[in-house]
């Protein structure tokens, strides 16, 4: 059965990457970036969009989104864990942030990041999307579904887990 599509999406301001406490739901209580499940038929960009406006309050236009790749995460031994994320960082929205019964947003200087708090991959990817970089990599959880068994890094001639058209 295929992995849920999902996106992710960071806003930035100099020095600053907006994220979310996780109050329900998969990941409650941890730091995570803004996002959630794609609806059917729902490109990933307006998933996006609807995702940050719904969960922060923030109203992001269609060309300030910036396509920075795709995370999949495995979990060997929780298969409805199992995601794939287009991931998007965008550095102009409209908007007051609002807190919402799923994300409370907080604001992170990029050197004060709280990876300890995050899901294990965040460490091995965030700081390059921050930076500017793009990703196209999987993650496979050990069977405490807390660490990391294995990071690949798939090429972009390769089969990856989403193709272009799901961006």
């Amino acid at each position: 059965m295929p992995s849920p599509r999902v996106t992710e999406c960071f806003l930035m301001r100099p020095g600053q990457v907006l994220l979310g406490r996780k109050k329900r739901g998969l990941g409650a209580g941890k730091i995570v970036g803004i996002g959630g499940k794609c609806h059917p038929g729902e490109a990933a960009a307006e998933c996006a969009i609807r995702e940050l406006q719904e969960e922060t309050g923030a109203v992001v236009a269609l060309q300030h989104l910036d396509y920075r790749g795709t995370v999949e995460w495995r979990f060997p031994n929780k298969p409805a864990w199992e995601m794939v994320a287009s991931v998007y960082v965008a550095t102009e929205w409209t908007g007051d942030l609002i807190e919402t019964d799923e994300i409370e947003p907080v604001w992170f200087a990029f050197g004060t990041v709280p990876y300890d708090q995050m899901w294990a991959d965040a460490r091995m990817w965030l700081p390059g999307v921050f930076g500017g970089a793009s990703v196209k990599l999987v993650f496979i959880y050990n069977d405490d579904n807390t660490t990391i068994r294995q990071m690949i890094h798939l090429s972009d001639d390769e089969s990856g887990p989403m193709t272009g058209a799901d961006q």
